[in-house]
């Protein structure tokens, strides 16, 4: 026995393990249509919008920008710096990241470009 099959059967089970953790919420999702979606969930949270604004707001300092961005790849790399299956540390990484990215943003630019491109309002709803 070569090292090659231990190698892919692990690679299998880790991707069978990935397929079935997405298709899992997707079909239950399917069966209950009254949940929110990933969509109207972003949505209630107004953060994308809010990115989106920021990083196109030429007001701001260029280094302000580049720290948006870089946050946005440090949460969507799958690799974090402390490991997620270690009990609370692990998804503390990146809470702590994200509070000193926007507390070194708002000791630079203010409050006011937050209140500026905040997207959310009861108005402005996607269901109406």
């Amino acid at each position: 026995m070569s090292w090659l099959e231990p190698a892919i059967a692990a690679v299998g089970g880790v991707v069978l393990v990935y397929a079935v953790l997405l298709v899992l919420p997707w079909l239950y999702a399917r069966r209950h249509p009254e949940t929110l979606g990933m969509r109207e969930a972003l949505w209630l949270t107004g953060l994308p919008t809010l990115e989106r604004r920021l990083r196109a707001d030429r007001s701001l300092q260029h280094s302000i920008r580049i720290r948006l961005v870089l946050l946005l790849v440090y949460l969507a790399w799958p690799i974090d710096l402390v490991p997620d299956f270690l009990p609370f540390i692990g998804h503390a990484d990146g809470v702590i990241i994200v509070a000193f990215v926007l507390r070194s943003f708002i000791r630079t630019a203010g409050a006011h470009p937050f209140a500026k491109h905040w997207p959310v309002t009861p108005q402005a709803s996607p269901w109406s």
